[in-house]
């Protein structure tokens, strides 16, 4: 395929704007057309080297008319102001609210000189939560992000928005107006039923239809700005939302593209036709618009189940040029994960580690799923796990539970305080250990992974039944089922990875593989282990070692 580059100039751009917008997160978007089950489904991986993974919990709430609520910054915990409180708020667990409406984000940066606004008090956790406390559906949640951004103005950079209830799934794009201007431009798309759709930290909503308000959602000034800025001078039907706010770069393809990319590539056999463009071979054309991207959208081959969502977040790339399995970068034991900085230097010509859907610096990730065909409480399942997605165990937390499991509240630890009661840290634990021999080590925690996962989706049906036979009799039993139901489930999670870590250190210590028998590790008959496996390297990594310093470590015969 033929590859066409851009200017040098825009180039370097590129690998500058790599270095800012390969940091965060990454979700996917399935209607209920496209599931196994009728369910709609939002997936989010949260990812931060600063981020704490824990389950928020937000209770329903009654406020005086008049009352103001402070505003804090998600990612800094700072205060950006006051807004007017609601009368009502609704209950939340994680970012699903008790009428099965949930909210994902990832950043995408865009325009610089409309990242900052002087003076606003909202930013994109603010939308997030606040919608989530104000809004029954997503419909409802779109306007509030619209209300609150030109009431209050917006202070964070690019961001793009999955909204899902039970019924529909949008995707909303947003960016500031920079100083000067109150406010933020914006546009949001219902995904057709049938389809899937991503994004991950790249603006992707092109064109998109002026007077069909059932499918698009938008700001009224969301064209007339453009112009007003001398971004844009066509007909209003061409216009592109991402690529004059938030236009393709190198990295915004390679780094983000390419894992929405990946996650169709997977489910639809059409879609290898893109993997030029998310290599980074964006073409440029009219405007300055990227004319080679991949839809916004696609319909997969084969309807979908949750435990499909769940394996399509943990990705690096497998089976693709881009296999994060395959390089020496990997090592001996093939270990996908590449440590930051992302991009790097040798002799003057600039690299890059691949940034893929599955990644360590993830603080919490979550699968969303509403099910339209029961009470909201019951519908809203709220699959949560902490860490990285591939080493993670996605646990169910029904929406409409009145408190989360204690490994997993706020302040059970912190970034900067290991918590011995804590599920992040005990995740953390495994997957850190299981980086020093991940070949061996990701067999079995994806044996555990694998168990649970599988126990707690066969187990649902039997869940809802008796929560369906209590909602019937006594609404309130219904809830504290679920509750005992979810909190049991989350802190016993915790508990079994707390044994597999304990259970993997011992196994690997030193570079040793402890042999076992029936399910304990073997000893000689007296209480001693007997001898450990030390299989070595393989023999490519040999070669490689022999490549680079096999002069120095060559054996030599003694005279």
């Amino acid at each position: 395929m033929k590859k066409n580059l851009l200017t040098l100039g825009l180039i370097l751009l590129m690998m500058v704007g790599f270095r800012i917008s390969a940091l965060a997160c990454t979700n996917f978007l399935f209607t209920k057309g496209a599931t196994i089950d009728g369910s709609t489904m939002i997936t989010y991986s949260a990812d931060s080297h600063i981020l704490y993974g824990e389950l928020y919990y937000r209770p329903a709430a009654d406020y005086p008319e008049g009352s103001m609520v402070d505003v804090i910054e998600w990612d800094t915990g700072k205060k950006l102001g006051q807004i007017l409180q609601v009368r009502h708020t609704y209950s939340v667990v994680g970012n699903m609210n008790e009428h099965q409406v949930a909210i994902g984000e990832t950043t995408y940066g865009g325009r610089e000189e409309l990242q900052h606004q002087n003076g606003a008090v909202v930013d994109y956790g603010t939308l997030i939560y606040f919608g989530l406390q104000r809004a029954k559906t997503a419909r409802e949640a779109i306007t509030v992000f619209g209300d609150l951004v030109a009431q209050y103005g917006y202070t964070s950079e690019g961001e793009s928005f999955s909204i899902s209830d039970a019924n529909e799934v949008w995707i909303l794009e947003m960016i500031g107006k920079g100083d000067g201007q109150k406010g933020a431009v914006w546009v949001a798309l219902r995904i057709p039923d049938g389809y899937i759709c991503g994004h991950a930290n790249q603006a992707r909503i092109t064109q998109f239809p002026l007077n069909d308000p059932k499918n698009c959602m938008y700001s009224p000034d969301v064209i007339t700005f453009a112009r007003s800025k001398g971004w844009f001078d066509g007909k209003d039907s061409e216009f592109s939302f991402s690529d004059t706010y938030a236009p393709v770069t190198f990295s915004g393809a390679r780094a983000c593209e390419a894992r929405v990319w990946s996650m169709f590539n997977r489910v639809n056999a059409n879609v290898g036709q893109y993997e030029d463009y998310v290599m980074g071979h964006v073409k440029i054309g009219k405007w300055g618009y990227a004319t080679n991207r991949m839809p916004l959208w696609v319909k997969p081959d084969k309807k979908l189940s949750v435990h499909d969502a769940m394996e399509l977040m943990r990705d690096h790339y497998e089976g693709t040029e881009m296999d994060m399995t395959k390089d020496i970068g990997a090592g001996p034991y093939t270990c996908p994960y590449r440590w930051r900085p992302m991009t790097w230097k040798v002799d003057s010509v600039d690299y890059i580690h691949e940034r893929a859907t599955s990644t360590q610096q993830t603080g919490f990730v979550f699968v969303a799923q509403g099910r339209s065909w029961m009470p909201d409480p019951i519908g809203g399942i709220f699959w949560f796990g902490v860490d990285d997605t591939y080493t993670t165990v996605f646990n169910p937390m029904y929406c409409g539970i009145s408190k989360v499991p204690e490994s997993y509240a706020v302040g059970n630890g912190d970034m900067l305080h290991y918590s011995p009661t804590s599920g992040f840290w005990a995740f953390n634990w495994v997957a850190n250990w299981a980086y020093t021999r991940y070949s061996y080590m990701i067999k079995d925690i994806q044996k555990v992974q694998r168990e649970l996962e599988n126990k707690y989706i066969v187990m649902t049906p039997a869940i809802d039944k008796a929560a369906m036979e209590l909602w019937n009799t006594d609404k309130n039993l219904a809830i504290e089922y679920l509750t005992n139901y979810s909190v049991n489930t989350g802190n016993g999670t915790v508990k079994r990875w707390k044994d597999l870590g304990e259970y993997l250190f011992v196994k690997y210590k030193d570079g040793n593989i402890m042999k076992e028998k029936d399910g304990q590790f073997e000893t000689n008959g007296t209480g001693q282990p007997v001898m450990p496996s030390q299989p070595g390297y393989s023999e490519w990594w040999l070669r490689e070692i022999v490549k680079n310093h096999g002069d120095v470590i060559k054996a030599v015969k003694v005279q």
